[in-house]
């Protein structure tokens, strides 16, 4: 079992980099952000590989990141993500924001990936809701906000702090993420108006 290769970039294809080890030359499918992370041709490149046996063919998938190897694997256990379909999701979504994405249930944001229509958003941040904190790339205290937002159990002040955000155009993760932050300095208890305030202030550093 291949579990990372460590070689020259050869050639890129539309969704494959050729890793050549040693004279051999590995054909390896990544998303497109995996890609664009990629050195250029004729430099040394590192990823993490995941192998995929059939009957029919020997596939490797390659990743810059163990937790977007993780993730794939995550998404592949929905019932119509195919390898196909997962790679077109992390080539939109870093896996942070696909913690944020399942954590607030936000079926929006995975629905931008190809392939991915409305009820299959919907059920991919249904059937993974619990299972992001093990992979996440999230602090804590962003999901802990993200999950209470999720399933409509935080704070009304935050709540309110976090809409507020989003229509001054940041995305939801992004608003919940500096939020987070400024809880755990100021508490739950702080007034609406000062939370945006010092979201604001966060969102700009």
């Amino acid at each position: 079992m291949i579990g990372k290769l460590k070689g020259m970039v050869d050639s890129f294809g539309d969704d494959w980099v050729l890793i050549d080890c040693g004279g051999v030359c590995y054909e390896v499918f990544c998303s497109g952000r995996t890609l664009q992370a990629l050195p250029r041709v004729g430099e040394v490149a590192v990823v993490f590989i995941e192998t995929i046996v059939r009957e029919d063919l020997i596939r490797l998938y390659g990743f810059a990141s163990e937790a977007e190897k993780s993730w794939f694997n995550l998404l592949t256990t929905v019932q119509g993500v195919g390898s196909r379909v997962a790679l077109s999701i992390l080539s939109v979504m870093r896996p942070s924001e696909l913690s944020s994405a399942v954590a607030l249930q936000d079926k929006a944001m995975v629905g931008r990936a190809n392939g991915v229509g409305p009820k299959l958003a919907v059920r991919i941040v249904t059937e993974l809701k619990g299972k992001v904190p093990a992979i996440g790339g999230i602090d804590a205290g962003t999901l802990g906000l993200q999950t209470a937002l999720g399933e409509g159990v935080a704070t009304s002040n935050v709540a309110d702090a976090v809409s507020a955000l989003t229509n001054l155009g940041y995305s939801s993760a992004q608003a919940s993420a500096a939020l987070a932050r400024v809880v755990a300095k100021e508490g739950e208890d702080a007034a609406t108006e000062k939370l945006i305030r010092l979201g604001l202030r966060e969102l700009s550093i």
